[in-house]
């Protein structure tokens, strides 16, 4: 090319990255206090806009009290949440027209029809006449029981009666829906379909959804999970890319003298061995081939052993250095919850 022509630049034009998903729920430094323990210890995060955002936690991590703040139900000692442009704390009552709440506990009135359910939550939300026979017979259709409309609740199996809170949390078409574990007592079929519609109102009608949950099954399904340890956010993030930072495989080894073999292991191979409920753990780079030098290393010692790609319970393990489910901590969330129930 002669000096000074103008360069021509035959390589592909780069890809302009799409900007992210506006937020509609942004937490910020969420912290609360019961007598003697924190329930939250200044959480934030953000939910994009058609967004299935999972809370994963055992007892006592404080997911429940964040579900309740965001519900408009709690008050937080200090922080904001703002969910479609309203503050939970400043303007709860306008915030209710904007999201639907799903709870644990059952809502439903097992003596009245499933169309009764309804119109009565309508009511609720200034629903009358033909709008609101009309959305009933909507959303009954959606959550597959419009042939079961003039039928008590009571004779419905269980997985029917959850579709029934679906419908009355959706009734007022929210944003925002807000379900505390929501497949609790739901044989699998029903949690398999309950996750499917799920999935089906972030799709085609674009609800941001926040679903609280303890089973590792249910939140693989989440785009995005925040995982919270005794109040705190100790991970955020999709569960592919939470699972991609441990690397590696995981390996179990079961022992005589587990603590024994983990120091012995960290001697010889300088890795990062723990025990574990009477079990070496260790994650490693192809785990596979490791298992023939550690057998060979300590003859007679190993008496079972187990390799497995990383899972979100391995996630929660880095991160706060023990099992999801923890004795310690299950006692320490029983007591707070005895001494809260006490107070009142």
């Amino acid at each position: 090319m002669a000096p000074n022509s103008p360069a021509i630049d035959f390589a592909p034009a780069a890809k302009v990255a799409e900007p992210p998903a506006p937020a509609i729920i942004q937490v910020r430094d969420l912290l609360h206090r019961y007598a003697n323990r924190a329930a939250l210890n200044g959480v934030s995060f953000d939910v994009r806009v058609a967004e299935l955002f999972g809370l994963l936690g055992p007892n006592g991590s404080g997911k429940t009290t964040l579900f309740r703040i965001l519900s408009t139900l709690m008050v937080p000692t200090s922080g904001t949440a703002i969910i479609a442009g309203l503050d939970a704390v400043r303007q709860p009552g306008a915030l209710r027209r904007h999201i639907g709440v799903v709870f644990q506990a059952q809502s439903v009135d097992i003596k009245l029809t499933a169309r009764e359910n309804l119109w009565h939550q309508g009511h609720l939300y200034g629903l009358h006449g033909r709008e609101l026979k009309t959305r009933i017979e909507e959303i009954l259709t959606r959550v597959g029981l419009a042939d079961r409309a003039n039928d008590r609740v009571e004779t419905f199996s269980g997985g029917m009666q959850r579709r029934i809170e679906l419908a009355k949390g959706l009734l007022h078409h929210p944003e925002v829906l807000l379900l505390d574990e929501p497949t609790t007592g739901l044989d699998p079929g029903a949690r398999h379909d309950l996750w499917q519609y799920l999935a089906i109102l972030r799709d085609q009608e674009r609800v941001s959804i926040i679903v609280t949950t303890h089973l590792m099954e249910e939140a693989e399904r989440c785009d995005r999970l925040a995982i919270l340890n005794e109040g705190n956010l100790v991970a955020l993030g999709t569960p592919q890319s939470l699972t991609r930072e441990i690397g590696g495989d995981v390996i179990l080894l079961e022992a005589r003298d587990p603590q024994a073999l983990a120091d012995q292991i960290r001697n010889k191979f300088r890795l990062d061995a723990t025990v574990m409920d009477k079990q070496v753990r260790l994650e490693i780079e192809n785990g596979h081939r490791f298992i023939p030098d550690v057998v060979e290393a300590f003859p007679g010692e190993i008496q079972s052993l187990s390799v497995s790609k990383p899972t979100l319970e391995d996630v929660f393990i880095h991160r706060t250095g023990h099992k999801f489910w923890n004795e310690e901590a299950e006692k320490a969330a029983a007591a707070g919850k005895g001494t809260k129930k006490k107070r009142h």
